[in-house]
């Protein structure tokens, strides 16, 4: 099996993103495996580090049709999935399509909406459909949501549900810059406002829908041998077993870990898994799914560093 294109393709997004956004790398890897793996994305990070400008740079690198919905307490589940709507000239209702039909959606500081419309976001995110006035009508191919949440904000905010959650395959936190990087983006883009339309600073689509699809078909064939299996399955397992952690991952979450490592292999160059892959993903993949013990918040612990201690200590195949 050929994966060379897959290699391409990680190379010119990251060439035409690096046109706009510094840095920012793993973000960039992360969304193209979500993408390739069927799945979403949570960014978290505080406002400015280019989480808006990021989704839509790649959307426009992959010839994706973008829409953005801007998440506020007083936005209603209509408003993200649409409504059907009497037309009186011709005394029939006609569907109003909400922004959610497109094929890169993304869903700007969504835990400033509360659950009811968050939960809007549930089918669409599960079953790449969303159902009005009990029609389903389907998404895409392909759909992906790129969610944005601010972590230091707390007013007014609703926290995402674990339900809501856990359909999101990765959650990344998108963290400052480095000096470097800031002197890089000072100098790109202080003459003058944030570039609305990426495609005016020369983005642009490296692929188009047919040859994304045929990209995306290449992944399933990646090889999962069985010891990478079973390492995901004890890998998953154990963060229900450890101490500090009151729920763990789910055997979706295993499932969506072990599908998240064939796209990464593929972008990587290679036709099979390696621990390696599981080891990169485990942190993204995981880290929204498992909730702190009572005991270990008291004692300051993170989800992170039990994370990080639960990966170092699960014996890997050679």
């Amino acid at each position: 099996m050929d994966v060379e294109p897959l290699v391409a393709l990680r190379a010119r997004v990251a060439a035409e993103v690096g046109k706009v956004v510094v840095g920012q790398r793993e973000a960039v890897d992360l969304m193209l495996v979500a993408l390739l793996a069927d799945g979403h994305i949570l960014l978290e990070g505080v406002p400015g580090v280019a989480k808006t400008l990021l989704a839509r740079t790649v959307a426009a690198s992959l010839s994706l049709d973008f829409s953005r919905i801007q998440f506020t307490p007083d936005l209603m589940p209509g408003d993200v999935i649409g409504a059907s709507i009497f037309n009186f000239q011709t005394n029939a209702f006609v569907l109003t399509r909400g922004p959610v039909f497109t094929q890169l959606l993304l869903a700007d500081e969504i835990n400033r909406t509360p659950p009811k419309t968050q939960a809007a976001l549930l089918e669409a995110m599960q079953e790449k459909s969303v159902t009005i006035d009990g029609r389903s009508h389907a998404l895409g191919p392909p759909f992906m949501v790129i969610a944005t949440q601010n972590p230091i904000e707390q007013q007014g905010t609703y926290p995402l549900p674990e339900a809501q959650l856990d359909r999101f395959l990765f959650k990344h936190r998108l963290d400052y810059p480095s000096r470097e990087e800031e002197l890089a983006v000072v100098t790109r883009h202080s003459s003058g406002a944030a570039l609305a339309d990426p495609r005016s600073a020369g983005v642009a689509a490296v692929v188009d829908q047919a040859e994304l699809a045929t990209l995306k078909a290449i992944v399933p064939a990646v090889r999962l041998n069985d010891d990478i299996v079973a390492y995901v399955v004890d890998l998953v397992r154990a963060t229900r077993e450890h101490p500090s952690l009151q729920f763990g991952g789910s055997p979706r979450a295993a499932a969506m870990l072990a599908a998240s490592a064939r796209a990464l292999a593929g972008l990587e160059g290679r036709d099979f898994v390696i621990p390696d892959d599981i080891k990169r993903l485990a942190q993204p993949a995981l880290r929204h799914r498992l909730v702190l013990a009572p005991s270990a918040e008291i004692e300051g612990q993170s989800v992170d560093g039990v994370l990080a201690q639960i990966v170092e200590r699960q014996a890997a195949p050679r």
